[in-house]
């Protein structure tokens, strides 16, 4: 082969996959490119084009896939910009499904190591194989968003925004005062629970399952709940100013770390419950709620904007 059918060779490879109504087009301007730089280095070497130098131009310039790629239409599903949301939620979304279904699998009985390996042997096809429709579900959603910002740009131009703004409002807010409310209810007494559920006809056996110890009733619940109570007038100050303050911002951190300290020490530190099944559970839960909480706190460093000073330029003398 000489250089011009090597030239042509490549021009075919990448014009056969691309749409008909652009192959010639494509591969005319192809083909000129590639003749003129051809031309270009032969006359830089000194020489006449040879074979041997267009294949080491093609082979620089790309794969012919790659290069078609670079013409054709681009076709994606999910776009760019959700790839880091998509890759999140989908991970997120599996860890949650596998976590719960190991929890699940890990109650029955574990006497022997053929239980033990038939338990994951369950959880494996049970929970991790069927655990795939999740990805698929998010594929179905962000493909559906992102057709739709191409379908209707004008409905997804972007608008400024407050960075301090209440995330749903003050509206928001009050439901989150009215749930720190309904926590300090049940941190004070759980049992008015079955009370109102069963109207007093509960079991003397599940109010004794919700029956503080005297460890702590009188170490780490009084503690818990004045964390709970200082939440209230934060929650407060934010209604009546209407968007989170850069101080506000800094109260809440402090007291999320420290009511995420005591919620640890509540769960490591003797028993809360008399009941032996309900003081786990309760444990279980406070360590859940810490690991959230401070992952919460993590993302939001992480991704928080914290521009540096631009460098300053000095006049040339």
């Amino acid at each position: 082969m000489n250089a011009n059918d090597v030239i042509e060779a490549y021009v075919h490879d990448v014009a056969r996959q691309l749409p008909r109504r652009q192959r010639n087009d494509v591969a005319f301007e192809l083909r000129a490119l590639l003749h003129e730089e051809l031309q270009a280095r032969a006359d830089e070497a000194g020489q006449a084009a040879e074979a041997d130098m267009a294949i080491a131009l093609v082979r620089d310039f790309g794969q012919p896939d790659d290069v078609a790629a670079r013409y054709r239409p681009a076709f994606t599903i999910i776009d760019p910009v959700d790839g880091q949301r998509f890759l999140r939620a989908t991970v997120i979304g599996l860890a949650v499904i596998w976590v719960l279904g190991l929890l699940t699998c890990l109650c029955q009985p574990l006497d022997s190591g053929s239980a033990v390996l038939r338990m994951l042997g369950q959880w494996w096809s049970g929970t991790v194989m069927s655990s795939l429709w999740w990805p698929g579900l998010l594929v179905i959603g962000f493909g559906g968003a992102a057709w739709a910002r191409r379908r209707w740009p004008q409905g997804h131009a972007w608008t400024p925004r407050n960075n301090d703004r209440i995330p749903g409002g003050r509206t928001a807010m009050v439901m989150v005062v009215i749930s720190i409310f309904c926590g300090i209810g049940v941190l004070i007494d759980p049992r008015w629970i079955l009370d109102m559920a069963l109207h007093g006809r509960a079991a003397p056996a599940a109010y004794d399952a919700l029956t503080y110890t005297d460890t702590f009733r009188h170490r780490q619940g009084p503690c818990l709940l004045t964390a709970l109570l200082l939440n209230l007038p934060l929650m407060c100050a934010v209604i009546v100013q209407g968007r989170w303050t850069p101080r506000l911002r800094q109260l809440e951190l402090a007291l999320g770390l420290v009511t995420c300290a005591l919620m640890l020490w509540a769960a490591l530190d003797g028993t809360v419950f008399v009941g032996e099944a309900s003081d786990r559970t309760v444990k279980f839960m406070l360590v859940l709620l810490t690991v959230i909480s401070l992952g919460s706190f993590g993302m939001r460093w992480y991704r928080g904007l914290r521009p540096t000073p631009a460098p300053r330029t000095h006049a040339l003398h």
